[in-house]
């Protein structure tokens, strides 16, 4: 993982603090150091806590898109015991943004699906920084039908501003594929467990994004379409941002409320990129506890329980209506 340099403008008075206390870590040697020192730890621990505990819901959005955030790649290797991938939809090529592939949790064998955005500019500009065209999500497909021909569940990772929306992307089909895939999903016979773990952004999050476990780390996103593109809809200027942010709901604990999701993973204190390893543990224990439960279920009432759980979101009481 990269180290921390990427600063968050609401972080500041933190990374100020911090720079105060390396600064008297280098004068070790006056008098009454060590106590400054520990009473200016607990400071910047009690600080990190209460910004954390108060993000507004564009900050939200600033942590999930934090360019040293956990990417697949990452909790691929921190999470699974083995990984081996699968490339190309045997129709017109290979999608960087999304991998694919056989993986191991604690022994068990599962099919990994996850939506990749790169590190650098060159692997970011090779994943399309992480908007898939149509031939990732047929990738996709192949594996989930892979995945059911062996009777293994499968887990997903979502971290995509949407799919590529351009011309070569249309001209392929990408919406078509999209529903396809979501239909595919919604009768798949084996477990299927999905956990947004940075953007969720529109058609290209709900792709992969059908399952029986639906759950988000704490500071992820998830969403119909992201607040630059609701404020240029909306109010034609991407400045307003903020105030689209907010009127999205799109956090964790708001979609945890509206039964979108089933789970918040919590993230390590100041995000997913000050703890990676923390971060991927929790993650593990989520997926282990949720394999552990999903796989004593028959296949009928999986595939029933899922079906009625997409069905029942976005539901309202017409009486309420005036």
């Amino acid at each position: 993982m990269p180290s921390i340099e990427h600063r968050l403008s609401f972080e500041k008075p933190i990374f100020e603090l911090e720079a105060r206390l390396e600064s008297l870590k280098k004068d070790s040697a006056g008098a009454g150091v060590k106590d400054r020192i520990a009473e200016l730890r607990k400071s910047i621990l009690q600080l990190q806590k209460d910004i954390y505990a108060s993000l507004k819901p564009w900050e939200t959005v600033e942590v999930a898109r934090h360019p040293n955030r956990p990417q697949t790649l990452d909790y691929i290797d921190m999470v699974f015991d083995e990984f081996v991938e699968l490339h190309g939809d045997r129709f017109f090529g290979d999608d960087p943004a999304i991998r694919t592939g056989w993986a191991k949790l604690d022994g068990t064998k599962v099919m990994l699906i996850g939506q990749h955005k790169g590190r650098n500019l060159k692997e970011r500009q090779r994943c399309n920084f992480g908007c898939p065209h149509p031939e990732g999500y047929r990738k996709a497909l192949r594996a989930m039908e892979m995945a059911a021909k062996f009777h293994l569940p499968v887990i997903t990772l979502i971290d995509t501003p949407g799919a590529f929306p351009g011309v070569a992307s249309e001209e392929r089909g990408v919406a078509l594929t999209i529903a396809g895939l979501m239909y595919k999903m919604s009768a798949l016979p084996v477990p299927i467990i999905c956990t947004v773990i940075g953007e969720g952004g529109s058609g290209g999050a709900i792709g992969i994004g059908v399952g029986d476990r639906v759950a988000m780390l704490e500071h992820s996103y998830y969403s119909v379409i992201s607040p630059e593109g609701c404020a240029g809809i909306l109010w034609k200027s991407s400045e307003y941002k903020d105030k689209a942010a907010e009127a999205l709901k799109m956090r964790s604990r708001d979609l945890l409320g509206f039964g979108v999701i089933e789970e918040i993973i919590e993230e390590p204190l100041g995000g997913a990129h000050r703890d990676p390893h923390l971060a991927a543990a929790r993650l593990k224990h989520f997926l282990r506890n949720s394999l552990k439960n999903l796989v004593k279920l028959p296949t009928e009432q999986l595939v029933a329980e899922r079906y009625e759980r997409f069905r029942k979101l976005g539901q309202f009481d017409e009486t309420l209506c005036p």
